[in-house]
């Protein structure tokens, strides 16, 4: 896998806005290598992790925690509770609240739900939604819209949302996210496109979506990056990392 230059290190500005980074990550439950799925979040340094299908049944609270500390982390909230979704923060974030959201569910599909949090980095406040949504067409645009509204109901004015949506570019769902808010690979691209997957990356189903007062800096999948081994990211899990530089202005 090629280089790519660095992301910016996480900061604060003089003018109070805070450069966080940002990893989201389907974990596959944890059913992998875990200690290659902790190196690479933690070489990754990121302020906030959006993860998808951590763990949710038997013992999920303490699987998640210890996947958190292994990799620098702390539990925001998910999980178990939103059915797959959680957000893990550096100490560098002050949670101001959480809330987790289970979907309305279709007979026969798994449930889906939002791990969402209201976080500030200093000055600078952000709202944050991980998502998983489903394999069917119609029940995905569905909850592609109800993620713009819960985006919009955390009443903050600067907002990222991430996860495998399961779903290309050219999807409805996913052009119906990118038409209101800012599809940050293709804003600002970096790395590697491809999420899907690790020994065989051909397609993007995986993104990070930001607010319109948010800056991107870089956004895609950190291959070739220091302490990120192609090797880790096969052994790691079925989904590659997608991990965004922002510039998140204060409030």
């Amino acid at each position: 896998m090629a280089t790519s230059p660095l992301l910016p290190n996480s900061r604060t500005e003089p003018d109070g806005s805070a450069v966080i980074r940002v990893l989201s990550y389907n974990i596959r439950s944890m059913r992998d290598d875990t200690a290659a799925l902790a190196r690479v979040i933690g070489a990754c340094a990121p302020d906030l992790v959006l993860v998808q299908e951590a763990p949710r049944f038997f013992r999920w609270r303490k699987k998640l925690a210890r996947l958190a500390a292994a990799s620098g982390q702390v539990i925001v909230s998910g999980g178990g509770t939103a059915a797959g979704p959680a957000i893990l923060s550096s100490l560098r974030a002050t949670v101001e609240r959480t809330e987790d959201v289970l979907l309305p569910l279709t007979p026969g599909l798994h449930r889906r739900g939002f791990s969402t949090a209201v976080v500030r980095f200093g000055r600078a406040r952000l709202g944050v939604l991980s998502c998983h949504l489903s394999l069917q067409q119609d029940e995905r645009y569905d909850q592609g819209g109800m993620l713009l509204d819960r985006l919009a109901g955390l009443g903050v004015e600067h907002a990222i949302a991430g996860g495998d949506l399961n779903e290309r570019p050219a999807g409805r769902t996913f052009r119906r996210l990118a038409e209101g808010l800012q599809d940050c690979w293709a804003t600002a691209p970096w790395g590697g496109e491809y999420t899907s997957t690790p020994t065989d990356p051909h397609q993007r189903i995986d993104a990070l979506f930001a607010t319109k007062g948010v800056e991107v800096l870089g956004c895609g999948v950190p291959v070739g990056q220091p302490g990120v081994t192609e090797a880790d990211l096969r052994a790691a899990t079925d989904h590659l990392p997608v991990l965004a530089a922002l510039r998140v202005p204060a409030s």
